[in-house]
């Protein structure tokens, strides 16, 4: 057990022993770092909190706590500040035993586990199969699976999903496309018209297709060749596209197509479903705005009640000639994945903004609200090169993809920078900087704590000294400071998990290295500060096994993230 579960613990035990507070709900009570680290190490808001349904003052309530708290052998004071926060100083040998933790629970530091997880349904990357991955698909796919892996950390049983859109006109135009290149194939000189996709990426599948068919689709009409080109040419992409996010460790536990829901009748079901509760009726939609009402047909559509679920408008699901409306499709396809999840999370470009609100809205109506449903929002990298950004066009055929950037500065240069911001905010990937030695790039810097730490391993082991057996009394305040860093880990993986922002682990890992280097670079000034002194073996073998869990514990962050800690930099 982890030193703040365990302080919950204390804390739920000892609300349980006032009868005033014993039988109400704790969902706000918290247990975290004081913000001002000279109050304290924890620090509690329970009074604040259960005050006011216990009908009592804060403070008061305070001091009840606080006597509970003061008896704990591992608390060296307690004190209340303010109007009722309760602020707890612990005891040194408290962090030599969460040091002891972190090293005997290793790799599954911070990890929890629980009796019931939750079913978590993830998708995200989603890309249309119509050519390779570039960088805009890249931050959504490493922002899906950083999240998946975060959750997963935290007990949950997650499911990574990546929806193919093969039903809609653009693989219809990728078939017209390919069918081009097929010809080319055969010996045709051939022109792409604008509005087909231009790139070279589709002569491998046009070739394959030569091979297979020979010339019996060359002068055949559309109607003939147009499934079997578009079949082929979406698994050929799908395989592209496999391709490319295993290049960033990624890999997908499910694949959904929009045709086989069609065919399949979900849409039909999720309508019949949503009529039988009068969520949808035939309605005629206001005129646009901007448009005279002489220029506006109106047609009668089945619409979505979603304004009765927050949105501005009712939404169709059908389109005049009968199909379905991209909200109708995404609307079954949400309905299905909640069937066999708990929680629903999408990782969406920033530019489907405008949607959020309406699909939001069906998941709330095809759940009856039971099941939780998130919508990240990913905004674009703007990629430099040369100091000007580099153009992306997939109709144009220009653009960069992900793995020609994985290949130039590596996975988990690229994973981790991903991560280095929050998702919504903007994000330049500058070349140069990326892999830049310096504190002001997280990823060197992150990665430098942990060589050093393994670094001091090697060193210590040559001069035959060990962490095993160390005497952690040896450690003073200086160094247990980071051990009270370290420890905040596990609280960290859980805010991180609440609130599905994966950049969290990131943001933690940057810091924790920094003060990890700075008491290491106080040793370049002071000898006696530094973490291997050979002809001080017990010292250096505390300090050691100090430098180790730090290392576990960025070991254990690197890992949610995606990225390989190293063992040295060259």
């Amino acid at each position: 057990m982890t030193l703040y579960t365990r302080f919950t613990a204390h804390l739920d035990a000892a609300l349980d022993r006032i009868p005033e507070v014993a039988a109400l709900a704790r969902s706000g009570v918290t247990v975290e770092p004081p913000r001002d680290t000279s109050h304290g190490d924890l620090a509690t808001n329970a009074a604040m909190v259960l005050a006011k349904p216990a009908g009592m003052a804060p403070r008061a309530l305070a001091e009840r706590i606080a006597a509970e708290l003061g008896t704990l052998s591992e608390v060296a004071s307690v004190a209340i500040a303010g109007p009722g926060f309760i602020n707890l100083t612990l005891g040194e040998d408290s962090w030599r035993s969460e040091l002891r933790t972190i090293t005997g629970e290793g790799a599954d530091y911070g990890r929890v586990t629980r009796a019931d997880p939750m079913t978590i349904n993830v998708e995200y990357v989603s890309a249309n199969p119509t050519g390779p991955m570039h960088m805009g698909h890249c931050r959504g796919a490493v922002v899906g699976d950083a999240l998946a892996s975060l959750l997963e950390f935290s007990g949950n049983k997650v499911v990574r999903e990546y929806y193919v859109n093969d039903a809609g006109g653009q693989v219809d135009v990728l078939a017209r496309s390919v069918h081009l290149r097929y010809r080319e194939a055969l010996g045709e000189t051939i022109a792409i018209p604008e509005g087909l996709y231009p790139g070279d990426y589709l002569v491998p599948v046009g070739e394959a297709l030569a091979a297979e068919f020979g010339d019996r689709y060359v002068a055949a009409p559309e109607v003939e060749w147009l499934v079997p080109f578009r079949t082929h040419a979406v698994a050929a992409m799908m395989d592209l596209i496999k391709a490319d996010l295993a290049l960033l460790g990624i890999h997908h536990d499910l694949f959904s197509s929009e045709a086989a829901l069609q065919a399949a009748g979900k849409p039909e079901a999720a309508e019949a479903t949503l009529r039988a509760r009068d969520l949808i009726y035939d309605g005629v939609l206001e005129a646009p705005k901007g448009q005279e009402p002489e220029d506006w047909e109106p047609v009668v559509l089945p619409l979505f009640r979603s304004t009765q679920f927050g949105d501005d408008q009712d939404r169709p699901i059908r389109k005049s000639s009968g199909e379905w409306t991209y909200f109708g499709a995404d609307l079954a396809y949400h309905f299905q994945k909640s069937q066999s999840a708990d929680q629903l999370i999408d990782i969406w470009g920033a530019d489907h903004a405008g949607t959020v609100k309406r699909i939001t809205a069906a998941v709330q109506a095809l759940t009856e609200g039971k099941t939780r449903f998130d919508v990240k929002l990913v905004q674009m990298v703007r990629l430099l090169r040369g100091g000007e950004p580099v153009k992306m066009s997939k109709r144009a055929g220009n653009f960069v993809t992900l793995a020609d950037v994985v290949r130039e500065v590596g996975k988990d240069v690229v994973r981790f920078t991903m991560l280095t911001r929050k998702s919504d905010a903007q994000m330049d990937f500058d070349f140069a900087k990326v892999v830049e030695a310096s504190k002001d790039n997280p990823v060197f810097y992150v990665q430098y704590a942990h060589a050093r730490t393994r670094s001091l391993a090697r060193k210590a082991a040559e001069a035959g000294i060990s962490a095993e057996g160390a005497d952690l009394t040896l450690l003073d305040a200086e160094e247990l400071a980071l051990v009270k860093f370290a420890a905040q880990f596990p609280r960290l993986i859980e805010i991180a998990a609440a609130a599905r922002e994966p950049h969290r682990v990131a943001f933690y890992l940057y810091d924790l290295a920094a003060a990890f280097h700075a008491q290491w670079n106080v040793g370049n000034d002071r000898p006696e500060r530094r973490f291997l002194i050979l002809d001080n073996p017990a010292l250096t073998a505390a300090r050691l096994y100090l430098a180790d869990a730090l290392g576990q514990v960025i070991r254990n962050g690197l890992a949610i993230m995606g990225v390989e800690a190293v063992e040295e930099l060259n």
